[in-house]
């Protein structure tokens, strides 16, 4: 099949696209990077370069597809002038005309836990919002939204507090549970979608491990020789006081820490309880807590 994946070589992109090669699909790599142009060659694909807002270079790149992964690229949270929610908004619009006017059949969305809310998942609603703009593409266009969680790597974030204060002091985890997921497997979910013979509106979810703050902070105090670690459960207005004083964008914090509370709540991952993956991923916090300890010990 000739598949066209955006997401540049990042996370879930590069062993992807690896896969897909290996299974024997032509693939196109998106990035707006020239520099990685020959990274992306030297796997096997091809290299498309230019920007998710050009809806006329996405047109020009799906047309000839047989299936399209699309896929919201991060963007710095500290920049104070960026508007997340317009981001999302728009990149879905652009997808989804990409995908009316290039004749592409069947798409594989990268979405987000939480994506079946409109409101009350903080930054999450733009997740919501691109889910609903491609799914308003005409019926003869199949569409499979993969709905990651809680990503591991998520976790570095929380390096310098664990180096200042000795704890994990959020306003979710703790005692209540929460699903976590490697890369890895989100995209061994998105060639399986790929290479299968999905038709009509669907939804995956795709989670590795379960567990609670308190287990998670285990997990990392072991590996990063800090058995002492603790997640610490703070009120909203703290956590977003931490955040603020990082110099985060205070919307996109205001976001996360709404975020966070509803999947404390479990408003978050109500849809995902009721639909959990048949399998979880391979990879697991003990084998990602390798990496993170490895990180850890440079920082």
């Amino acid at each position: 099949m000739k598949i066209v994946l955006t997401g540049s070589l990042g996370h879930i992109s590069k062993p992807l696209a690896a896969n897909l090669i290996q299974n024997g699909h032509e693939v196109t790599v998106i990035s707006s990077n020239p520099e990685r142009k020959k990274d992306i060659e030297a796997l096997g694909a091809e290299a498309a370069v230019g920007t998710f807002e050009d809806t006329g270079f996405l047109i020009e790149t799906f047309t000839g597809a047989d299936v399209v992964y699309t896929m919201v690229s991060a963007k710095s949270y500290f920049d104070h002038d960026f508007d997340l929610l317009a981001y999302y908004e728009q990149l879905g619009r652009n997808y989804s005309e990409a995908v009316r006017q290039s004749g592409v059949k069947r798409v594989v969305n990268l979405s987000s836990i939480g994506a079946h809310l409109a409101v009350g998942n903080g930054i999450l609603s733009g997740a919501y919002r691109v889910e609903q703009l491609l799914n308003a593409l005409a019926g003869d266009i199949s569409i499979t939204h993969i709905r990651p969680v809680s990503f591991f790597y998520n976790l570095y974030g929380y390096v310098p507090m664990i180096k200042s204060t000795g704890t994990i002091s959020v306003n979710y985890g703790a005692e209540k549970m929460i699903p976590w997921v490697s890369p890895l497997d989100i995209a061994e979910a998105v060639a399986d979608e790929i290479e299968a013979a999905f038709v009509g509106r669907n939804v995956r979810y795709v989670a590795s491990e379960e567990l609670t703050g308190h287990e998670t902070a285990r997990i990392l105090g072991q590996a990063i020789r800090k058995p002492e670690l603790e997640w610490v459960l703070v009120s909203p207005e703290e956590s977003l006081s931490d955040l603020l004083a990082a110099g985060m964008n205070k919307e996109i914090a205001a976001g996360l820490v709404e975020m966070y509370g509803a999947l404390y709540t479990g408003l978050l991952s109500e849809d995902y309880i009721q639909n959990r993956p048949r399998v979880m991923g391979k990879v697991k916090l003990a084998d990602f807590a390798k990496e993170f300890a490895a990180a850890f010990d440079q920082k």
